[in-house]
């Protein structure tokens, strides 16, 4: 089962599940899914082939949703889910294949299509990090640097490092040679009719218009909020109205 960090105790609400983006980590949810815990149990998971969870040979949205599903079945069969990203895409295909374990949905800044940017220079990037002049996260942010890695994703990459072994704590053979399933959304049919937020940075291209139709024929409850200010890493771009809006969603009464 996929790794997962606990906040907070059950209570008499479903958990919030929280699934991370490409070459992130639960740990990155921390200081949200804490925040997010005063009113329920918080439960964010490394997905597979990130962070503690297992590497696997495989790394597309059926299995993801899967491996969510198995971990709302130990937290009592039903959870709320949010997902950022590749998260997102999990969490979109896992209502749409285990409806019955969605109590409400949140995407984070992507939608149910295909997208053609590729993430291959970033995996490059990280393989060339020379392990062996590492002493602290600095030392491999710059050589991410010189790599020509942003200075935002510097920081996020490095949070994947682990120190001790020096190595990371990504399986990036496979996600290179999952990257165009990672990339895509596969062709599903069918729908599911609960509640679900889809929250976009209005400076993020992720989420276009014309992906609206798409939404709304898989999602025909979903709503549409956009965070000013925020681009698609919206939860570290504006954390507290991230929060709020999540808050509002899983509160509402309808």
């Amino acid at each position: 089962m996929l790794n997962t960090i606990l906040h907070g105790t059950a209570t008499d609400r479903p958990p919030l599940i929280i699934a991370h983006g490409l070459f992130g980590s639960g740990r990155n949810w921390g200081v949200i899914a804490k925040r997010l815990s005063d009113e329920r149990q918080v439960i964010a998971v490394d997905m597979r082939n990130h962070g503690q969870s297992p590497w696997l040979p495989q790394h597309r949205y059926a299995d993801l949703a899967a491996d969510l599903a198995e971990v709302i079945a130990a937290h009592g069969g039903l959870a709320d889910v949010l997902g950022h990203s590749m998260g997102g895409k999990a969490a979109m295909m896992l209502a749409l294949s285990h409806g019955d374990m969605v109590h409400r949905l949140m995407v984070g800044d992507i939608a149910p299509v295909t997208y053609g940017h590729s993430q291959a220079h970033h995996i490059a990037a990280m393989r060339a990090v020379d392990f062996s002049k590492v002493e602290r996260r600095s030392d491999a942010e710059a050589q991410l640097a010189t790599a020509g890695v942003d200075k935002a994703l510097q920081s996020f990459f490095t949070q994947s490092l682990d120190l001790k072994e020096k190595r990371w704590r990504l399986n990036l053979d496979v996600l290179e040679a999952e990257m165009s399933e990672i990339l895509s959304f596969p062709p599903v049919t069918g729908h599911w009719d609960g509640p679900a937020l889809f929250l976009t940075g209005a400076e993020s291209t992720y989420v276009k218009p014309e992906d609206r139709p798409r939404i709304l024929e898989l999602f025909p409850q979903a709503r549409f909020v956009k965070l000013a200010g925020a681009g698609h890493w919206l939860h570290a771009d504006k954390p507290r109205e991230f929060e709020a809006t999540v808050r509002a969603f899983l509160n509402a009464r309808t």
